[in-house]
């Protein structure tokens, strides 16, 4: 989903409104790119603080959804270098909202599965995990990739196809340890 801003609209856009339309799709990109989630809740505050002080920069020229994808990656970028350091033990916190009206078992089914895609994720290096989020999870256009990386768009598709190899590696080892059907 695309934001929604026109070359009218940052004077009257708010980062308020942006939270509300894509706050839920910030937490799941923040998850994807690596944020614990005991620290979500702290990174996805930092990611709109940074929208509420950017907004009046910001080029409505340019894809705003690349633009809140570019925040994404450069505040979950600056948490994993961050988090080398610190030597806090994680809590288990409730993961992002699953549907009210899945039963108990699908709702430990669900969790399972996320928790296997994560770990998968968390084997990609970090260039090319970004990308491999945000063009085949996200479903974000190569060419905003690129742009949201602030790099070729060749060199999103090298990274791009080097991570879709390492991903369908970890694919086939979970199957053979009967992690997936």
């Amino acid at each position: 989903m695309k934001l929604a801003i026109s070359a009218a609209a940052p004077a009257s856009l708010t980062a308020t409104d942006l939270f509300r339309e894509h706050g839920r799709y910030a937490f799941r990109l923040l998850r994807r790119l690596g944020v614990q989630e005991a620290d979500i809740d702290d990174v996805l505050q930092e990611v709109f603080v940074v929208v509420h002080r950017k907004l009046p920069e910001f080029d409505a020229t340019r894809s705003g959804r690349a633009w809140l994808y570019g925040i994404c990656v450069r505040l979950a970028a600056s948490y994993r270098r961050t988090r080398r350091n610190r030597r806090e033990l994680a809590v288990e916190q409730q993961s992002e909202p699953i549907d009210d009206a899945a039963t108990p078992l699908e709702i430990v089914e669900e969790r399972k599965k996320r928790e296997l895609l994560d770990n998968m994720l968390a084997e990609l290096p970090d260039p090319k995990r970004v990308v491999f989020v945000l063009h085949v999870i996200e479903d974000l256009p190569m060419h905003e990739v690129a742009e949201a990386l602030g790099c070729p768009l060749h060199t999103a598709y090298t990274r791009f196809y080097a991570a879709k190899k390492l991903f369908e590696a970890a694919v086939r080892r979970a199957r053979a340890q009967k992690s997936l059907p």
